[in-house]
């Protein structure tokens, strides 16, 4: 694995709405070995690798679109209050018991540090996410100087390894989807179909940037990159993944149904090539997004387990993500030969 790109990818801010640090780094990737990138108006970052042989019989290559969200969960701020403090409204799926104690980086003019005041609930119970706030330390007179209402913040959190092959970050769902995209674009050479590569924005509030990036394209397949549901120390059995053990490849989460047959396709292209993997059924994904898109696509989701999504802590481990990246890269090359061989197509 390139763990420079990893820690460069996840250690750049990107909540959702906000995402240009780490849209910039995926264009600037990206730009390096893609035939086009641009930026649409919702911001995604839409790269194309055209096809190098495009089958025979075919006016037009088959569209493949592989998607991974830029976005991670974090804050905006709405207020400063009478003691300075900054309150804050959730962008994305954020708990309070995650948000607690926690320390952030407000993005203003410059980074701002600051930390979430715990507090307790009057029934004993954790407080609402709506009555906490961010203490920057400073009097209000210096955070009105230097905090502007809209600003975002993240969690003070970079990626490093924990111990061994596991990593440690705050915002794995979905920069690790973003690192395996990135690489394996650095590492596919020739295909027989048009790869578009999509960076997109605002998954974590609707899929909404991948809806958008979808319609444009109008892909005949589709295959969105995130975390597969991963056994940790709560999990009930409800999650199949096992870190260490390959990547995910999802059959059902709570947004698709990947497509039987590509499911299918995929499981036998790993045991072929020997590449790690496993059944996931996930939570939802930009697979949702493309598959709905007008005309319907074929879709579903893959990615490398992620324990503990949406907290500070979320875990990882490096031979998962290669696993990914392998998956990613045998996709682009024989996605013509899965499409073709569809009973209800034809060429």
């Amino acid at each position: 694995m390139n763990s420079k790109l990893l820690k460069r990818i996840c250690n750049a801010p990107g909540v959702s709405g906000f995402e240009d640090a780490a849209q910039a780094i995926a264009t600037e990737v990206l730009s390096e070995c893609c035939d086009e990138v641009k930026r649409d108006h919702m911001g995604n970052v839409i790269a194309l690798k055209k096809a190098t042989n495009p089958p025979r019989g075919r006016k037009k290559p088959l569209k493949l679109m592989i998607a991974a969200h830029a976005d991670e969960v974090g804050m905006l701020v709405t207020n400063i209050d009478g003691k300075g403090m900054l309150q804050f409204r959730q962008m994305g799926g954020l708990g309070s018991e995650v948000a607690q104690s926690q320390r952030v980086i407000i993005h203003s003019r410059k980074p701002i540090r600051g930390a979430i005041v715990p507090k307790g609930g009057s029934d004993g119970k954790t407080a609402p996410l709506g009555d906490l706030v961010i203490d920057t330390g400073m009097p209000k007179e210096q955070v009105e100087k230097l905090v502007n209402l809209g600003d975002v913040a993240t969690f003070e959190n970079d990626a490093s390894v924990l111990n061994g092959k596991m990593w440690v970050g705050r915002n794995f769902d979905d920069r690790i989807g973003s690192y395996c995209l990135l690489a394996a674009m650095q590492k596919i050479e020739k295909t027989s179909v048009d790869v578009y590569a999509v960076s997109s924005v605002q998954e974590e509030v609707g899929l909404r940037g991948a809806r958008a990036a979808a319609g444009g394209i109008a892909p005949d397949i589709g295959i969105a990159i995130d975390g597969s549901m991963s056994r940790g120390a709560y999990s009930n059995g409800g999650n199949l993944c096992e870190p260490g053990q390959g990547t995910g490849i999802y059959m059902v989460d709570k947004l698709t149904i990947g497509h039987p047959k590509l499911v299918k396709y995929l499981f036998k292209m790993c045991a072929k090539h020997k590449i790690p993997h496993q059944l996931n059924i996930g939570g939802g994904t930009d697979a949702a997004a493309i598959q709905q898109s007008p005309g319907g696509v074929i879709a579903t989701t893959v990615g490398a387990p992620v324990r503990y999504m949406h907290s500070t802590v979320q875990l990882c481990h490096a031979d998962d993500m290669d696993a990914t990246v392998a998956l990613l890269v045998k996709f682009m090359e024989t996605a013509h030969t899965f499409y073709n061989g569809l009973d209800y197509v034809t060429a």
